[in-house]
């Protein structure tokens, strides 16, 4: 995970591998091991990179909510006639949304 955070981050800033080692007083070299995975970056290290990327990293722990998972099993007892009637519904309601959301903004 830390290799695909330390990447993400310096493709979002424009960074090449040697800026990012620049900035965060490390190697060219480290940085590439670390984004190959070729060695675990500690947590602090993954958010010193990102810090020096311009972007902060949050880490939460929260409730789990599996109400994804309750909607993909009620889907799932559709009729395929009964889900292509529901898409359209989404479909539609989706094309109200943004209709009024144009109206509201004047566009």
């Amino acid at each position: 995970m830390g290799a695909d955070l330390i990447r993400e981050a310096r493709r979002r800033a424009g960074l090449t591998q040697a800026q990012l080692a620049e900035r965060a007083g490390t190697t060219q070299s480290a940085v590439a091991r670390w984004e190959r995975g070729r060695s675990a970056p500690s947590f602090d290290t993954v958010r010193r990179l990102v810090r020096a990327c311009g972007f902060d990293l949050f880490v939460t722990i929260e409730e789990y909510d599996d109400s994804d998972i309750a909607q993909a099993e009620q889907l799932l007892r559709l009729t395929p006639d009964q889900r292509v009637d529901y898409s359209s519904d989404v479909v539609s309601f989706a094309q109200e949304l943004r209709h009024a959301y144009q109206d509201a903004v004047g566009g």
